[in-house]
């Protein structure tokens, strides 16, 4: 079985239940929390293995809880290069996984979200598959080719990342293409959708940003009962 960490940041994550789910299914060989994320982990019922950061967004009571559980924590000065989920997913890389998955890395503030969203290059540069994934959606890159299980009438949101992207070819989707061309500044690959359990995306040159969303027709903020 290939291993998964679990990387969770302090951004929005939605219910604590799906985080927990998520965990029960995937069974992630550790949960490293980037300073204030540990707070999540209290909602969902997860004691992390490791928090990292420069603590000045975790609270004392949180900080003395994990304490007393035994829960390592890793120190860094607020005056820093890295963002704390960065140090947090470096902590990630040392334990030689096939995939991060991000969580609390989406929402809230729009400069955070984008530079979580570059940290997906640094999964692609060590052949590392990473995403963020809250309980509405997963964001990943695709480079070469990335199936897709899912299920019919999932949204799929495809853009052209660092660059055009060329040869792209969709295998199972409402809107199929065939080497095809994506550019920055023309959204075409918005609000895609599956056509059935599994969808296949093939790219020959350059790299796409993935959106899937996992309830089909349904988005932040539009839920419907």
């Amino acid at each position: 079985m290939e291993t998964v960490v679990f990387v969770v940041t302090g951004g929005e994550l939605g219910d604590p239940a799906f985080l927990r789910q998520q965990a029960a299914a995937a069974k992630p060989a550790a949960v490293i929390c980037a300073d204030r994320g540990a707070r999540h982990l209290r909602a969902a019922g997860i004691v992390p293995t490791l928090i990292v950061g420069d603590m000045d967004s975790l609270d004392g009571e949180s900080i003395r809880h994990y304490e007393a559980q035994g829960v390592r924590f890793i120190r860094h000065p607020r005056q820093k290069d890295e963002t704390d989920t960065e140090l947090a997913l470096d902590e990630a890389f040392a334990l030689d996984p096939a995939e991060v998955w991000i969580w609390g890395g989406l929402g809230y503030r729009i400069d955070h979200t984008l530079a979580n969203v570059s940290l997906l290059m640094r999964g692609a540069e060590r052949g590392v598959a990473v995403k963020l994934v809250d309980q509405w959606c997963e964001v990943f890159l695709v480079i070469g080719r990335t199936e897709v299980a899912g299920e019919a009438g999932q949204t799929v949101s495809l853009f052209p990342f660092a660059g055009d992207a060329a040869g792209i070819t969709l295998t199972g989707f409402e809107y199929p293409l065939t080497r095809a061309a994506l550019t920055v500044g023309r959204p075409r690959g918005t609000s895609n959708r599956l056509a059935a359990a599994r969808g296949v995306i093939e790219v020959e040159r350059g790299r796409l940003l993935a959106v899937r969303y996992f309830r089909p027709g349904v988005f932040p903020g539009e839920e419907k009962e």
